[in-house]
């Protein structure tokens, strides 16, 4: 038999499903993978239900359904003050994930190189490889995991075409200050630069941090692509509705790829969740209030058990020095913990290419029933 493609020849499982594979083997409680272990609201079940009973269940328009298109945009302006035309500015994708990837296929030639901010979701790399780019890590520094001007601006050469940036970040928590935002936008202008601004959790913001689109910035907006999904905001990630939100010319680019790739994305999901979004401004305050509690709770438990770090301002992942606890690297605690206490976390070394500021943490999700971090925390005692 002939060999499989060459430019998937260095990938691995996802640490994210090797994880889970082993919190199942362990009956270990996972707070790896992130995604809640509870339902999202009822109400935008029924819902769906009721676009499924009403008829909505054949292929929907390849760059999305009306409805949900029109939402996207009501939403962004009414949240951002953004103005994208429903017909050339936004489409509609499954999930995130493949948003990433469409948006890296469109634009990245071989041999073009890409700038990614480490830690970074495992998908960027993987993105980047399959297009036949280059990533270039440059390293988010803890404990506040900020980037160094001179260390981003070094990092970009004349083969440089995309910065990626995840704002609210996973898997550290942070929240971009505008200051912060500002200097990679200079960079991004000064150089000639797209930048995929990643911000699926713009909505989960605590102690009233601030979202800031980058493409609200002064000179963003036509170089900014701008990625977000359904599936955090609304704790259903397995309904998979994402979406893009570009200039004329990056939306016809990517819709090229994603009519052959997916072709189209659920249709009375896309319907329910156009639903959805009308209704943000009663949903998210309660939304915020229960993954606040989660976190306040967690973070109580966790100080209690010793580790000490910074409070997380956005998201729902706590990046959790260890080394108080173990000489261990971040693998082999991780592997520990799952056998040993039956807790299972994701060890961020997998997320950096260059620095191995990763083997010093482990990632948790708090996303999960209070239950479940309750028996978390338990079993985590005595450690």
């Amino acid at each position: 038999m002939k060999e499989t493609a060459t430019r998937i020849a260095g990938f691995k499982d996802s640490i994210f499903g090797t994880i889970s594979k082993l919190a199942r083997e362990h009956n270990a409680v996972n707070l790896g993978q992130g995604f809640p272990d509870f339902d999202g609201p009822e109400w935008l079940k029924d819902i769906a239900y009721k676009k499924m009973q009403e008829g909505h269940n054949q292929y929907a328009p390849f760059p999305g359904t009306v409805s949900l298109r029109q939402e996207v945009s009501n939403y962004y302006k009414d949240f951002y003050k953004l103005n994208y035309d429903p017909e050339s500015h936004i489409t509609i994708s499954v999930g995130a994930t493949e948003a990433i990837y469409l948006v890296i296929t469109a634009l990245i030639n071989p041999g073009d190189e890409v700038i990614v901010l480490e830690p970074f979701y495992d998908s960027y790399v993987a993105s980047i490889k399959m297009a036949g780019g280059i990533p270039i890590p440059v390293t988010m520094h803890a404990p506040d995991f900020s980037i160094d001007k001179n260390e981003l601006e070094k990092s970009i050469s004349s083969k440089t075409k995309l910065i990626i940036l995840n704002n609210p970040h996973n898997p550290t928590g942070k929240v971009w200050s505008k200051e912060e935002l500002i200097d990679v936008a200079h960079l991004s202008m000064k150089h000639d630069l797209y930048l995929m601004s990643d911000e699926v959790y713009e909505f989960l913001l605590f102690d009233g941090a601030k979202h800031i689109p980058t493409a609200t910035l002064e000179g963003m907006y036509e170089r900014t692509i701008t990625v977000s999904s359904a599936g955090k905001t609304f704790g259903l990630t397995g309904w998979k509705i994402g979406w893009i939100c570009a200039n004329e010319s990056i939306t016809k680019a990517v819709r090229l790829v994603h009519q052959y790739v997916t072709f189209a994305v659920s249709t009375p999901i896309q319907e329910a969740v156009a639903e959805g979004l009308k209704k943000l401004p009663d949903y998210l305050p309660g939304f915020v209030e229960l993954y606040k509690s989660k976190r306040d709770f967690f973070y109580k438990e966790l100080r209690e058990l010793g580790f000490d770090f910074q409070i997380p301002k956005g998201t729902y992942f706590m990046m959790v020095p260890i080394s108080k606890k173990t000489n261990l690297k971040d693998v082999e605690f991780a592997l520990k913990l799952i056998q040993e206490r039956k807790v299972a976390t994701v060890p961020p070394s997998a997320f950096y290419l260059k620095s191995s500021e990763g083997e010093k943490f482990l990632r948790f999700c708090f996303a999960k029933k209070e239950e479940t971090l309750k028996l978390a925390a338990l079993q985590l005692k005595g450690l």
